[in-house]
């Protein structure tokens, strides 16, 4: 018996949003996500449990709930964790999510790294950079552009 799911990485990211059912229909228009296991909480339309996939990676979401330590993140915050999305078209994966409903902080633009990446913010307290890696690069290039970043900051 394999220790892992089939599909399943080392690591799965559990979120926890006010109106989980809410964030699962945008997720499905904003990324292509796929839903697998949803478990309402007894008598409710509270999702204790939600299995989305997205690309090939498994994201867990659940409402808050009564006597669960963790919470969601305060209306109008982020909470401490961004998702990092690679895609295959950034500029139509950044309209695509903004279409469905979800509000463009950065708009797609090549990065010194070698992504070209665009940020959307999901309304749940999540941030999604979407990237794509569009050119290798190398140490060297990254600690100059780091330095000229840092001089332009100052």
């Amino acid at each position: 018996m394999n220790k892992r799911p089939e599909g399943m990485h080392a690591i799965t990211p559990d979120f926890v949003v006010r109106d989980a059912a809410a964030a699962i229909v945008l997720y499905e228009k904003a990324f292509g996500a796929e839903v697998g296991m949803k478990m309402n909480a007894p008598g409710t339309n509270m999702i204790m449990h939600a299995e989305i996939m997205i690309g090939d990676s498994m994201l867990y979401l659940s409402d808050p709930a009564p006597g669960i330590e963790r919470k969601a993140p305060e209306e109008g915050t982020l909470s401490s964790v961004a998702f990092y999305h690679y895609v295959d078209d950034v500029d139509a994966a950044y309209k695509r999510a903004v279409d469905a409903g979800m509000v463009g902080k950065n708009e797609p633009s090549d990065m010194f790294w070698g992504d070209r990446t665009a940020v959307v913010n999901d309304g749940f307290g999540g941030n999604w950079t979407l990237a794509c890696h569009v050119r290798d690069v190398s140490a060297e290039e990254i600690d100059a552009a780091m330095a000229a970043f840092q001089n332009q900051a100052e």
